[in-house]
């Protein structure tokens, strides 16, 4: 057996699945060393749950696997699953109280596929509760080392948020905590905090990636998706992810899988980018400006050319978001009440008011708030000025996307307005909200989006470069980020300490 180079943590997915099929290091020996890190930076909060049991079943059973010459693609490869996705093997409560010590009977079906590639299990990674939110500061369950709740804290710097909801993912993974995580884009919440962490992160087309067994938002824009280090791990993940589910989720494009590692190596001379002027207007800090703006030069000179585009309703992505989210998640959450599984209030006088205690115990703020909201777009009176008018917008966005694909490949932008900001520093909701004005167009228009660190803004903090593509061109967003990378070495960048 040859040595493997280098410490585990320090390799991506495919250099790790190199390994274990070189027999230079074990899936043990692996699942043992990222559950060492996992809580030797349990400050981080990025883990709701750990079992080395459970995990290191697992990575037994991928050795003989391979021992055996019959393992799969992704044998042995560590790998966290946001905690919206509900696993057999590991409690699940999408980061909320109503859900403390769930356990599901059966696994959603991306977990599902991903052990059947051969991924170990480490954990469950934190997040904004029921993926509400844009910080991971919305967290009602206590993470690993904690008694309370706690925010997911950025590792590049631990004042800061790693963005959300997927901000466990990004931590965990930036910091080398794990080689590849899943994650849940709704609006943003897979390439955000991609971007705050400098890490690379994909939310493929709605309907790619089956929804069964995740725990439902928005069901209209919730999308699973692969973060990683790498436009390379993220294909590898996404290839074992994707494919038709329409035995379980209405949802499900009946649609081949594909190997998205196949469009690495492409050349992208000719790619047109497409640069919309409403992603680039006076919200825009100019500190994140100057990184993207260096970023898309590389990709010219890379052969890419870029296009002046417009997408002209992209002001209304907002206000359009935030009344079709509330009010699905008001209709998801409903379920949540006290009678079958989740939290109960210990006292109450009737039904009603056991509905009424459970749920406002149950649920934090920022979901009571949205919860709120959507009951109101709902309900007679205002379902016709709101709710219905925000639907014919939504078709308008999405007509949008359609008319700039005829001038170019890709659309190309930021992810945020500013760097990472500070732990508690957003207080106002709408100015949290406003905060997703580049990554919500893409997810009402079941586009696939991705985020890639391309550079530094203050603080030296990580910059995110967000690139959009037509319906299925997964591929073309990774082969124009993976040739990228080869020229560059933004990706390979870790926070200092890890």
């Amino acid at each position: 057996m040859s040595a493997m180079t280098g410490e585990p943590h320090t390799l991506g997915v495919a250099a790790l699945a190199r390994a274990l099929r070189a027999k230079q290091v074990s899936s043990v020996e692996l699942a043992r060393h990222f559950l060492a890190r996992a809580r030797a930076h349990q400050q981080l909060g990025a883990y709701l749950a750990l079992d080395d049991e459970a995990t290191l079943a697992q990575a037994r059973a991928q050795d003989a696997a391979i021992a055996a010459g019959q393992a799969a693609p992704l044998a042995g490869v560590p790998i966290a699953h946001k905690d919206v996705f509900v696993t057999r093997d590991f409690p699940t409560t999408a980061a909320s109280k109503m859900l403390a010590g769930y356990r599901s009977p059966f696994d959603a079906t991306i977990v599902e596929r991903l052990a059947q590639a051969g991924c170990v299990t480490l954990g469950k990674l934190n997040c904004d509760e029921f993926a509400m939110g844009g910080s991971s500061e919305n967290s009602g369950v206590a993470p690993v080392g904690f008694d309370a709740p706690q925010p997911v804290r950025n590792p590049w710097d631990t004042a800061r948020v790693p963005g959300g909801s997927s901000g466990g993912s990004a931590a965990a993974v930036a910091a080398r905590l794990a080689p590849a995580a899943t994650g849940s884009d709704t609006g943003g919440s897979i390439r955000q905090p991609a971007g705050f962490c400098g890490i690379t992160g994909i939310k493929p087309t709605y309907g790619r990636a089956s929804r069964y067994g995740m725990i439902a938002y928005a069901s209209s824009l919730d999308q699973a998706g692969s973060m990683g280090r790498s436009a390379e791990d993220c294909a590898l993940i996404l290839s074992a992810m994707c494919g038709p589910d329409v035995a379980h989720d209405a949802t499900s494009v009946d649609r081949p899988a594909e190997d998205y590692t196949q469009a690495l190596g492409q050349p992208i001379d000719g790619l047109r980018i497409g640069v919309p002027e409403e992603f680039f207007g006076d919200g825009l800090a100019p500190d994140v400006r100057a990184a993207i703006d260096a970023a898309l030069a590389e990709y010219e000179k890379l052969g890419a050319r870029r296009v002046a585009i417009s997408l002209p309703r992209t002001h209304l992505a907002v206000p359009v978001y935030y009344i079709l989210s509330p009010a699905e998640a008001s209709s998801n959450l409903s379920r949540f009440d006290g009678v079958r599984y989740g939290h109960r209030a210990a006292r109450y006088t009737d039904l009603l008011d056991m509905y009424q205690k459970s749920r406002a115990e149950g649920f934090g703020e920022e979901v009571q708030r949205r919860i709120m909201i959507g009951t109101y777009v709902l309900s007679e009176g205002y379902y016709d000025a709101y709710y219905l008018q925000a639907q014919k917008v939504r078709r308008l966005i999405a007509q949008d996307f359609q008319q700039a694909f005829t001038q170019c490949d890709v659309i190309a932008g930021p992810v945020a307005p500013t760097v990472a900001p500070a732990i508690g520093a957003q207080t106002d909701p709408v100015t949290n909200y406003l905060a997703d004005v580049y990554t919500l167009p893409a997810s009402l228009a079941g586009l696939p989006g991705l985020s890639h660190p391309v550079g530094s803004g203050a603080q030296d903090l990580p910059v995110g470069l967000q690139l959009i593509a037509n319906h299925f061109q997964e591929g073309r967003l990774l082969a124009a980020v993976h040739c990228f990378q080869q020229a560059t070495d933004f990706h390979l960048r870790t926070p200092a300490g890890y």
